[in-house]
Parts: structure tokens; C-alpha cells; sequence
């Protein structure tokens, strides 16, 4: 096959059909009925900061999210806040992936390979949850493609300075996004062992990566200052290697299907690295500080991705000596009856449901529920998210816990006043608004402050309306006592 499709009088590049494909999947149902969950809230507040109350909060929390935040607030400042310019930059880096990856596909493994690889991507469970994710979790994924592609390019004999110093660009792009993307590293050089490369090409490899690597090197020491951030992800457990595994199995039948051998470069050459390596190094980092996100190592879908298309093209070359006419439709249909069985989980990836919770619904119920001289505390503190994203609706409530707003404090949710302080401040207040998790999400209370604000609640103060919507609840407190 030629590795474009005529389209008329003119060659249409096979990358370009993916790369739409993406797109489609991305658009479509992107505001999640205009809900928005606390990671996204996140994003929201602290893009619609000035700079320097950006670089102020960098210094205190979330700075290995920094040029993420920075790149959003210029989204934000020119094509002002809402869920499509949150979520569509990860459309586009998603995107601009699945070409890469089609690219890739192509030049390894053929044609029907490269279209396979890029259109399965978008299709990946774990895809279609970041694919319209207002986080930098694509971002990286588009870097970590950028550079797989440019290293299979100079792995084929084309490297030149450039294209090194394009790659040190592409993976120092991926570490300052997220230092962990760095993993990416590990997972290239078992590539480059697999195919036995010669010593000039481990040189231009070591150079470049260490360069991406000193790059990224004064956040990594910056950040571990902040690694309370990241106290409450859980030890690793058994239970949690099953999805690992299970793509390990996937991506391991793909890569057998390509007849691996030492020496040449291959899909499985790339793509069983790219998959397995970032999952292995992660899991060997949690074994020493609790790190297992599947979203950090996202970017190893590509792997997994690349092995699919992989097993698809030596499908459709199997099937082409003995149904010609058939062949050709074998990519197809696969991905139409995968599109099909996947679509009842594609509908629940688009809905509010989806994530823990909602944080602009719940904002509709404190604007319904107020009263003017009202207070309202927030439990956990980091709940106050959504009167950062939905001000208005808090307009004229008095937050009584806060001494410090988020943006004076460089914090994601502001500095609190004691609990003695608080304690005293809620017995002056006769209707106290509750803004917390619903029941079924809520975790132990256990700060000290949310403690307090609890049990003056519970002793003196009585329930007269309860709110509970996707995952958000507000509650109504009338004092004891009170006409």
C-alpha cells in the first residue's frame, strides 16, 4: 500500500485521517453538560489569576504543574474562561498523538498498521478520559509521540543535529509539563538496546537526553519541597496491577504477532517499551513513596496503541493473498465493531457521572439556598473550589473560616484562621451554609479545623436543608434556638 490515499488529483496523508478521527471523538460531548470536577477546578482558578499571582502560587503548591498553568492563563486571557477552552488543548495534543503514532505505525509496520495504531488510540479507555481533560495529561502524551517519532526517524538513518536537538526539545517539553513524563527515557533506551544501535547513535542519545534531563532537573529539586501534595495517594496493592497487566498481556500478543528480533527495528521494538517500561518504572517508584496514577505514565498508551495497529496490519496482510477483495475491509470493521462495543463506556466518559464530582452544580444550589446574612464553611477547606470557580453564587455569603484568599496566600485554597477562632465566629452566625462531599465520596475528616467546624454544626446547630448533587453536598444550618 502507498502511504497516502488519494483523495481526487490530490495524495491525502494517511496521518491526517486519525488526527480528524481524534478530533471528532474530542468535540464530541466536550463540556460534559457543562460540568467541571475539582482536578479541572484547579486549572480554572489558577488560570484565571494574574501572573504574578501564578508564579506566587508556584512557590508555595503545584509548582510541577506551572507551565501548564501559565500556558492555560494565556488560553484563558485570550479566548476567555469556559469548558472549551479548558478542555480542547488536550483535544488538539491527543490529536496531533494519534498522527504520530500513525506516522510511526507506517514506517515500521506498513500502511494499514499506521492507520490501525492512530485510530485505535482515541479509542483507549484511558484516552477518552483525558482526552477531555482539562489537565496536562495529554499535553505530555503529544510530547511523548513528538519524540518516539523523532527517534524512530534518526533510528532510520536520517538523524541529523537538528532532529537530536528537536527530541532533547520534545522530552524536555514532556519533563516540564510533568517530571515523571521523564520516564519516557528508559523506556527509548530499551529501543535502542533491542535494536542494537551503533555507539555514534547511544552518544547523540546520551547528549540529548541529558540535556532534557538538566532541563528539567532545578523543578524536580524544586518540587520535592511540595511532595505533601501527593500524601494522599494510597500504597501500591495487588488489585492495582491488574490493569497494568492486563495491557502488558494486550501489548505482548501485538508485539508477538510482529515477529520481534534483536537487532531490528520494529513495532514491538518501540511500542512493547514504550507500554511496559513507564509501568514498570512507576511501580518500582511506588514501592518507595506511593506514585500509582495511571495518568502519569497516560503517554504509554502509545505503546499499547502501536502494538494494536501492529496486529491489525499483519491481519489484513494474512488475509490479502487469499480475499483480495475482503482485505481491505478488515481495519474497518474492527474499528467500527470497537467503536460500537466501547460506546455505552464513550457516553459514561461524556457524562458528569464520570468523575467524583461536579463542582458547578452544586453552585446552583447555594445561590438557590441563601439568605442574605449567611455564612458558609467549606469541609474540606480544598471545597471552597467551588466558590473560586462560581463566585457569583457565593456573593454575599460570608466565608468565616477564611483569613487568607487563595490568591493573596499563593494556595489552591486559602489560609483558614484557628480552630478556636473558627469555633467562635460560627456561634456569632444563626444560618451556616456546609459545603462538602457527598457521603458515598467523602473521605475521614481529619484536620483539626473541619473537625471543629463539624462538631460546633452538630452541637449547636440543627439541619434544615440538605442538598446532594453529583457528588457535592450542601446543607443548610439553622442555630438552636434561632426564631
Amino acid at each position: 500500500m502507498t502511504p497516502h490515499l488519494t483523495a481526487g488529483r490530490r495524495s491525502l496523508p494517511i496521518w491526517l485521517i486519525p488526527l480528524l478521527w481524534t478530533l471528532a471523538l474530542g468535540v464530541w460531548g466536550l463540556s460534559r453538560q457543562h460540568s467541571l470536577w475539582r482536578d479541572e477546578a484547579a486549572t480554572w482558578q489558577v488560570a484565571q489569576r494574574p501572573t504574578r499571582e501564578i508564579w506566587h502560587m508556584l512557590g508555595q503548591v503545584d509548582a510541577v504543574h506551572g507551565l501548564y498553568y501559565l500556558l492555560m492563563h494565556g488560553l484563558f486571557e485570550c479566548f476567555g474562561p469556559g469548558t472549551t477552552t479548558l478542555r480542547l488543548p488536550s483535544v488538539l495534543a491527543m490529536a496531533v498523538a494519534a498522527a504520530c503514532v500513525t506516522v510511526i505505525g507506517r514506517r515500521l509496520a506498513g500502511t494499514c498498521a499506521g492507520l490501525g495504531a492512530g485510530l485505535s488510540l482515541g479509542l483507549l479507555p484511558a484516552v477518552q478520559f483525558y482526552l477531555q481533560e482539562g489537565r496536562p495529561y495529554a499535553l505530555v502524551t503529544a510530547g511523548a509521540a513528538i519524540s518516539t517519532l523523532l527517534l524512530v526517524t534518526v533510528l532510520k538513518g536520517r538523524g541529523r543535529t537538528a532532529q537530536w536537538a528537536a527530541y532533547a526539545g520534545a522530552v524536555l517539553l514532556c519533563g516540564l509539563l510533568n517530571w515523571l513524563a521523564l520516564m519516557i527515557l528508559p523506556a527509548h533506551a530499551a529501543t535502542l538496546i533491542w535494536t542494537r544501535v551503533r555507539r555514534e547513535v547511544w552518544t547523540r542519545w546520551t547528549a540529548a537526553a541529558a540535556a532534557a534531563v538538566a532541563g528539567v532537573l532545578p523543578l524536580i529539586l524544586f518540587t520535592r519541597s511540595q511532595s505533601e501534595q501527593i500524601s494522599w495517594i494510597p500504597p501500591l496493592t495487588w488489585h492495582m496491577m491488574i490493569g497494568p497487566a492486563v495491557l502488558l498481556a494486550v501489548g505482548g500478543l501485538g508485539a508477538l504477532l510482529d515477529r520481534p528480533q534483536a537487532g531490528r527495528l520494529s513495532s514491538a521494538a518501540v511500542g512493547l517499551p514504550l507500554l511496559a517500561v513507564p509501568q514498570l518504572v512507576l511501580i518500582g517508584l511506588s514501592l518507595v513513596q506511593p506514585l500509582f496514577l495511571d495518568r502519569y505514565v497516560l503517554f504509554s498508551q502509545l505503546g499499547l496503541a502501536l502494538l494494536i495497529g501492529t496486529a491489525l496490519g499483519t491481519a489484513v496482510r494474512a488475509a490479502t493473498p487469499r480475499f483480495p477483495r475482503a482485505s481491505p475491509w478488515i481495519l474497518p470493521v474492527v474499528i467500527a465493531v470497537a467503536m460500537a462495543a466501547l460506546l455505552p463506556q464513550s457516553l459514561a466518559k461524556r457524562s458528569p457521572a464520570s468523575r467524583v464530582d461536579d463542582v458547578f452544580a452544586v453552585a446552583t444550589d447555594v445561590q438557590r439556598l441563601k439568605e442574605p446574612g449567611d455564612a458558609v464553611v467549606f469541609v474540606p477547606a480544598a471545597r471552597r473550589d467551588t466558590k473560586l470557580v462560581s463566585p457569583r453564587a457565593f456573593t454575599g455569603l460570608r466565608d468565616i473560616a477564611l483569613t487568607e484568599s487563595p490568591e493573596r496566600s499563593g494556595t489552591l485554597k486559602g489560609v483558614e484562621a484557628d480552630p478556636a477562632q473558627i469555633r467562635t465566629v460560627m456561634l456569632t452566625r444563626r444560618r451556616i451554609l456546609l459545603v462538602t462531599d457527598e457521603a458515598e465520596v467523602a473521605a475521614p475528616v481529619t484536620a483539626r479545623r473541619d473537625q471543629t467546624k463539624i462538631s460546633v454544626l452538630k452541637r449547636y446547630f440543627t439541619s434544615v436543608t440538605d442538598e446532594q448533587v453529583r457528588g457535592r453536598r450542601v446543607t443548610v444550618y439553622l442555630r438552636v434556638g434561632s426564631p
